[in-house]
């Protein structure tokens, strides 16, 4: 019951959540321990910093919280709707957020702020990208929204009402899919340090890739049974 979502729409979020998982964890446990795939604490930090003079710290954060902004500006250029639709440039956004990915692992080795500043703009990108479709929000880049709708449906469950199956299942999922994100980017990290940022990029990448042959698939079926209808009869 409630929301109809195509299996594309599924598998993304997923994946994207996933990754974003991946992504805010190196961050988090890199040298500057920052989060980047949301900003609620970020903003946080910036408040303590501010309130405690430290400069440094400040510029930092603002960096963080100036480039998730750009990167969902660019995302809004690229993509030019807020809602999810099949046919949409989301390709060309994955190719940038890879890039992006790929490009703060040398800064990140390096120790310098600006691989955070880098790892946010992707994040930026990623989580304007995927916004709404059917009219419920799809976040992969943190799970505030997602643990509120949990909520929402059990207290409809406690007061005997119809539930948003579907939304509650998804939200589920991308829950899932963040938390085993950062159970495989812990990991990764571990083992790779910084260079575990090549996984998402790489993932996100594919994910662009099988994003535009599904949809070419999908255009092609869709013209088919208009190539085979017959020429209409002269009048």
């Amino acid at each position: 019951m409630g929301l109809q979502l195509p299996r594309w729409v599924w598998i993304g979020a997923v994946t994207l959540a996933c990754i974003a998982g991946m992504v805010n964890v190196i961050g988090y446990l890199g040298f500057e321990h920052q989060a980047v795939s949301h900003l609620t604490g970020t903003t946080s930090l910036l408040g303590a910093a501010l309130a405690e003079g430290n400069w440094r710290a400040a510029g930092h954060v603002w960096g963080v919280l100036i480039a998730f902004c750009l990167g969902a500006t660019v995302s809004g250029l690229v993509i030019q709707d807020g809602t999810l639709r099949l046919g949409r440039r989301y390709g060309v956004v994955l190719a940038l957020e890879s890039l992006l990915l790929a490009a703060a692992v040398p800064l990140f080795v390096r120790e310098q702020v600006l691989g955070a500043w880098l790892a946010a703009m992707a994040c930026g990108l990623q989580n304007a990208m995927v916004t709404t479709y059917s009219g419920a929000a799809v976040r992969t880049t943190h799970l505030s929204g997602m643990f509120t709708d949990l909520g929402i449906g059990l207290g409809h469950l406690l007061r005997g009402l119809p539930l948003p199956v579907r939304r509650l299942t998804l939200s589920g999922l991308i829950i899932s899919g963040f938390l085993g994100g950062g159970i495989l980017g812990a990991w990764l990290f571990r083992h790779l340090q910084y260079h575990a940022l090549l996984i998402p990029s790489a993932l996100t990448g594919l994910t662009g890739i099988g994003y535009v042959a599904y949809r070419q698939v999908t255009l092609m079926r869709q013209r088919r049974p208009d190539e085979t209808r017959p020429p209409p009869s002269p009048d």
